[in-house]
């Protein structure tokens, strides 16, 4: 039985010293990488002599992109090596020309692509869900319900325990806990952030009034880790934690998700079939450039924190050779084999239409 004794100010800076401590140590070395000159041991690279190419940002989808890397390699010899940093790294190192290509959850700004002089491609690669996990022993495993206006006032620290009465009203019938809530939230630049405050600016006026929607935002309240697996790593370790992952985190370190009220009333657990509800807002033209956002879309059965992750290329590339190695891996990325491989790792295939737009906008670019 989980018994609760009011923490007072001292308990309280232990448990935050707590969540402190998990969140640096998930900010470590990242156990995914290998060490330089055994980067085969990652599952990034695959054996062969063939081109290598270096990419770099989000981390939302590094679970697909190692699967998919070493599966190229293996097939081709083309070796791809990528740094799982976040999104605004990987929009850093592709505006400094470091790396073959970014990675991005959240696409670049007309700013950002006025800076590279136009040079980029938003490429989507597959779909995924950002979900509200948490960690309240006391609930027994039981699914909370969660609105968006509850969240935004979570992450604002306006509601401050578990048993707060608005969590409860939409929670009838269960028996939460008075523990405090304690945030976790990213450090780093992130697409992750940016979809999960792309949703909140949209549900929520006193959210995007205070804080609005960025890869990087001032937090009212919380502590930051690196990556999402430092926010997966600081909720698992820390009672009363909550924080926002990619749904294969929380999956993969069996972690509590709340299920979300959408923008038609339902409340929808994240799922593959619930963002694939989601992508079926998007209503992409023949000269899209595919910067299209999916938060809090129609549909009663559409997960309302949804989005599409993009790779960033090179309109313009300055090495034919690397050029001609992405081209054929992006080609290949969009066949059914490979995009079968993101439902085993919890995200959605781009729906067919999408695919055809993408591979029509390939065809024009070459490589």
């Amino acid at each position: 039985m989980y018994l609760h004794r009011d923490p007072g100010p001292e308990r309280t800076m232990r448990r935050m010293v707590v969540l402190a401590l998990a969140l640096l140590a998930a900010c470590g070395p990242d156990r995914s990488r290998a060490p330089e000159g055994d980067r085969t041991a990652a599952g990034h690279v695959g054996a062969g002599d063939g081109t290598t190419l270096t990419g770099a940002g989000a981390t939302f989808p590094n679970p697909i992109y190692s699967r998919w890397f070493d599966a190229y390699a293996r097939q081709t010899g083309v070796r791809i090596n990528y740094q799982s940093i976040g999104s605004g790294g990987g929009i850093r190192q592709y505006t400094a020309g470091t790396v073959d290509f970014g990675a991005s959850d959240g696409p670049m700004t007309d700013e950002q692509i006025a800076a590279v002089h136009g040079d980029v491609l938003h490429i989507p690669t597959v779909l995924g869900a950002v979900v509200l996990t948490y960690n309240l022993p006391a609930l027994g495993g039981t699914h909370l319900r969660l609105d968006g206006p509850t969240i935004a006032d979570i992450f604002l620290g306006r509601l401050t325990r578990w048993n707060d009465s608005r969590i409860a009203t939409l929670n009838p019938g269960v028996k939460l806990p008075a523990t405090e809530i304690l945030v976790a939230h990213r450090s780093d630049g992130s697409g992750t952030t940016y979809i999960f405050t792309d949703f909140l600016s949209k549900v929520s006026p006193e959210w995007k009034r205070q804080v609005g929607s960025a890869t990087s935002v001032r937090w009212p309240v919380g502590l930051g880790g690196k990556g999402n697996e430092g926010v997966t790593q600081a909720v698992k370790q820390t009672d009363g934690a909550v924080g926002y992952v990619e749904l294969i985190y929380a999956v993969s370190n069996h972690l509590a998700c709340a299920d979300v009220r959408n923008a038609a009333g339902s409340f929808v657990t994240p799922s593959l079939a619930s963002v694939t509800a989601a992508a079926a807002a998007a209503h992409l033209t023949d000269d899209t450039d595919f910067r299209v956002s999916i938060t809090d879309p129609p549909g009663t059965d559409a997960y309302p924190i949804a989005s599409f992750t993009w790779l960033l290329v090179h309109r313009q590339p300055r090495d034919s050779a690397k050029a001609s190695a992405l081209h054929g891996f992006l080609v290949w990325m969009l066949t059914p084999q490979a995009q079968s491989v993101a439902k085993e790792l919890q995200y959605a295939p781009l729906p067919d239409d999408v695919v055809k737009l993408v591979r029509s906008r390939l065809a024009t670019t070459g490589g």
